[in-house]
């Protein structure tokens, strides 16, 4: 994990995540949390981060999710050289077969 994460409350907040149970929870949980504009980026970022994933070019992701192309960018880079976070969440999501 990035240091400047470690710093901060994220491990407590990362910890109530994995104790939610439910899809429904979730949306319980960070409809909490989170403003409605702060709900719709994550969940935009993640599905740029699928379409990159599953080699969409930059204009369909335009136009499919109306990120930005610095978005895109930004996303493609953490998938190229991140944590391989994503990797991990694509890969048990194919497992389950809802990817």
């Amino acid at each position: 994990m990035n240091n400047k994460l470690k710093e901060t409350n994220a491990q407590g907040l990362f910890e109530a995540i994995l104790t939610l149970e439910t899809v429904e929870e979730c949306f319980d949980f960070f409809e909490d949390l989170c403003t409605v504009p702060e709900l719709k980026a994550l969940s935009q970022r993640f599905l740029v981060a699928k379409m990159l994933d599953q080699s969409h070019v930059y204009s369909d992701i335009v136009k499919q999710t109306g990120a930005s192309t610095a978005t895109i960018s930004r996303v493609n880079r953490s998938l190229a050289y991140g944590s391989d976070g994503y990797k991990i969440v694509f890969d048990r999501l194919k497992e389950q077969g809802k990817f």
